[in-house]
């Protein structure tokens, strides 16, 4: 098969992958919306440890995130996602994979154990004794989501940035800075450590009953992309394997270092919060130093390791994008 014709098929799999992510977020939207009117009509109960105000605010908050990752979602298919500013629209996008593609593993893990021992687990959205129907939506929103950008993001960023991605990790390898070197060291580090809680490991853990299957799979997830974040930015960095295709070391740094800037940058703000303010109640199972420390500490590995990521560029001369595969075909159509 021709390359520009393999090109042209992930370019059309990526905008239909763009328009399923923005269809398929939008019943959870439409549930945020109802839980929001329904609450101040007083038809629908209040989350446990909420009062009005506060569920108001909270179920706004994440109607206005799912509105923003649905115009991402848009913004990477349609004519006038094109005039917006690559830099903003791959950052938006880069924080919405961080924050759903890394969950991928962990939905279908979570779905496994609950269906082994008979007792389907969701993932805690606030919401107030939901229906099966009600939390079956909100996973799909959010699986969606992430399988939709995990495939419209690259098309997008290849549509404008084609030389970013072109060639093999060989061919532009010139080593790592200081600065990145370090932040691929902390990475792995923060993820070794992850990865040792999530095997049941107790060291800077306070609480360790407390630490439920559900807590260590997460965290197992969160260490996972860690450790991949790490390998890939030192694999591009260093130009080995020579000839391993550079889209693949970059797609999984791009989703690794998102993973631990978006989750670990939602994290370490309750962290800090519980470490000074101590609300009554509330007691995470690790110790908030070491939990606080290891934020900090992926929030910057994950900062640093992006720009490491793109910065290495592939061949010059980029290959054809849909565009000119199409202008090539009617020329020589015309000279015919």
């Amino acid at each position: 098969m021709d390359r520009s014709d393999s090109w042209d098929r992930f370019d059309r799999l990526g905008r239909l992958a763009a328009h399923g992510a923005a269809a398929v977020m939008t019943p959870y939207a439409l549930i945020k919306v109802s839980w929001v009117v329904g609450a101040i009509a007083g038809v629908l109960p209040i989350g446990d440890g909420f009062g009005l105000a506060g569920w108001v605010v909270l179920n706004t908050a994440t109607i206005g995130m799912a509105g923003l990752g649905i115009a991402v979602a848009l913004a990477l298919v349609r004519p006038w996602g094109l005039r917006l500013p690559v830099r903003w629209v791959a950052g938006v996008a880069w924080v919405a994979t961080g924050f759903l593609v890394p969950l991928l593993p962990y939905a279908v893990l979570d779905s496994l154990l609950g269906l082994a021992d008979g007792a389907p687990r969701h993932p805690r959205d606030g919401g107030p004794a939901m229906p099966g129907w009600e939390a079956a939506l909100i996973q799909t929103s959010f699986v969606g989501m992430g399988l939709g950008l995990a495939i419209a993001l690259p098309a997008h960023l290849r549509r404008r940035r084609p030389e970013v991605f072109a060639g093999r990790v060989g061919d532009a390898g010139h080593g790592l800075a200081r600065c990145a070197r370090w932040a691929v060291g902390t990475g792995a580090v923060t993820g070794a450590v992850w990865a040792y809680w999530a095997l049941g490991g107790t060291a800077g853990v306070a609480h360790p009953a407390q630490r439920g299957v559900d807590e260590r799979l997460l965290t197992g997830v969160w260490g996972l992309w860690a450790l991949i974040a790490s390998a890939a930015t030192w694999t591009i960095g260093r130009g080995r394997p020579a000839r391993l295709p550079r889209w693949i070391p970059l797609t999984l740094g791009w989703l690794g270092t998102g993973s631990l800037c978006a989750w670990s940058g939602w994290q370490l703000p309750f962290t800090l919060y519980v470490a000074l303010a101590h609300p009554a109640g509330t007691s995470p199972p690790e110790n908030l130093a070491v939990a606080a420390a290891l934020h900090s500490a992926a929030v910057a590995a994950g900062s640093v390791m992006l720009p490491a990521l793109v910065r290495t560029r592939g061949p010059v001369t980029p290959p054809e994008t849909p565009d000119d595969t199409r202008s090539r075909r009617t020329q020589g159509g015309r000279s015919r």
